[in-house]
């Protein structure tokens, strides 16, 4: 045994090409064996041992991969430490060779530094939800500044030189590098500015018309906003165009507890006249407007008595209207309805008249948010309105339509066949 391992020493001792082949071959041996020992056993075992820790989150740091990605710097460490060990190969080569493996183990250093920027992400994720408030962009951000430097330090180590001077070289690019990357710059500047003044968040109502987006935000990254509309479909638009294009979000409007209702009735300006006293006397019976007509009788009454004589002619005393009494209602009835914030502005008012009539504007806050609880309140408001409003001899404006002009044309027929009858 002893004879064959002395002239297996003296082939290769007079054999080099064989000696650094052999040589060569044992350190790749030997980092595929370090390889599968750090893979197969100490990362599994790792596993095991930290998916079984609550308090650092262990299975979400298993599944990132971190610790995976770090175990294949293992092989590369190997090749970069004994490379130059190898009897006979040249120093070229094994500067190449060991130049290399450091700018792998710099990129794997880098992907796992990514993962666990990552898993970061979901972490807070997990424990700001439904708060709104997204770190996608500062991550992607971060995940951006590790890759560039990352480049940086990968080129230095393959060339063997400083970091320092491709850092100084860097200069004389900036112009393009500005050009090239305009708009992830812009849009760089956008999210630091949407996240430090919290304007958006990820699930925020919002409405651009110019992005034709109306829905609630899904996704709200570095780069690109995503807004998912009332109508299921997708807008995805670039992140800048939230500090540069109008936009209106309706987060203060759900947080608030009320919504608001804004829409008018068109009174037929014909239908407007004064009550006779029968009338008042009949409209005091209803409940919402019973304090109403006292308190405003004992005015009226109190501002006539001091005209005197002026008080006969019907023109010069003050005198309540079918319109004034039905705002009063409809005041007193918002005052009444359940769904209906009391808290917040409520009034009953004329808008200026016009071709369509006399607006008569209901201004409330609904305490429903929800689109569909809203639209309820609301219909079931304007259903009572318009159809009590004829018992305040009031009509609602609405354009003749062809049926109008139809029922006009019959009644005119039949007053000519009545003119022409023969009389008895």
């Amino acid at each position: 045994m002893d004879e064959i391992r002395r002239l297996f020493a003296a082939y290769i001792a007079s054999h080099p090409v064989v000696e650094t082949a052999f040589w060569l071959t044992a350190l790749i041996l030997a980092a595929v064996v370090v390889n599968f020992v750090v893979k197969v056993a100490l990362v599994r075992i790792l596993n095991r041992l930290i998916s079984g820790l609550s308090f650092i989150n262990g299975p979400d740091l298993v599944k990132s991969g971190v610790i995976a990605r770090l175990a294949n710097a293992a092989p590369a460490m190997v090749i970069a430490s004994w490379i130059d060990a190898v009897p006979g190969l040249p120093a070229g080569i094994a500067l190449i060779v060991r130049n290399v493996a450091n700018a792998f183990n710099i990129l794997v250093f880098a992907l796992a530094l990514t993962a666990l920027l990552k898993l970061g992400e979901k972490l807070w994720q997990q424990r700001a939800n439904g708060t709104g408030r997204s770190v996608k962009g500062y991550v992607q951000i971060a995940i951006i500044v590790v890759y560039v430097i990352a480049a940086i330090l990968m080129v230095a180590a393959i060339i063997d030189r400083s970091p320092m001077i491709l850092l100084s070289g860097l200069g004389a690019l900036t112009a393009v590098l500005l050009l090239v990357f305009q708009d992830t710059l812009l849009s760089l500047v956008a999210s630091i500015q949407i996240s430090s003044t919290d304007i958006v968040r990820v699930g925020d109502w919002i409405e651009i018309p110019t992005m034709n987006a109306n829905g609630t935000v899904r996704e709200l990254s570095l780069y690109s906003v995503t807004v998912r509309n009332w109508d299921n479909t997708y807008t995805t638009f670039p992140v800048r165009k939230l500090v540069s294009e109008p936009f209106k979000n309706w987060r203060g409007m759900q947080e608030s507890g009320g919504r608001r209702i804004q829409r008018a009735l068109y009174i037929d300006q014909n239908t407007v006249r004064f009550l006779t006293d029968a009338e008042r006397a009949e409209f005091s019976h209803l409940r919402r407007l019973t304090d109403f007509i006292a308190e405003r009788t004992k005015e009226i009454d109190a501002w006539n008595a001091r005209l005197g004589p002026a008080a006969a002619i019907p023109a010069n005393r003050k005198r309540m209207t079918n319109l004034g009494i039905f705002r009063a209602y409809v005041e007193n009835y918002l005052r009444d309805h359940a769904a209906i914030r009391q808290d917040m502005l409520l009034m009953v008012r004329q808008l200026a008249p016009g071709s369509d009539g006399l607006p008569l504007e209901i201004y409330c806050f609904t305490s429903n948010t929800a689109l569909a609880d809203y639209e309820a309140t609301q219909s079931d408001i304007f259903d009572h309105l318009l159809a009590i409003l004829p018992d305040f001899g009031l009509n609602v404006f609405q354009a003749p339509s062809g049926r109008d002009f139809s029922s006009l044309s019959s009644d005119l027929q039949a007053d000519r066949a009545a003119l022409a009858a023969p009389k008895a």
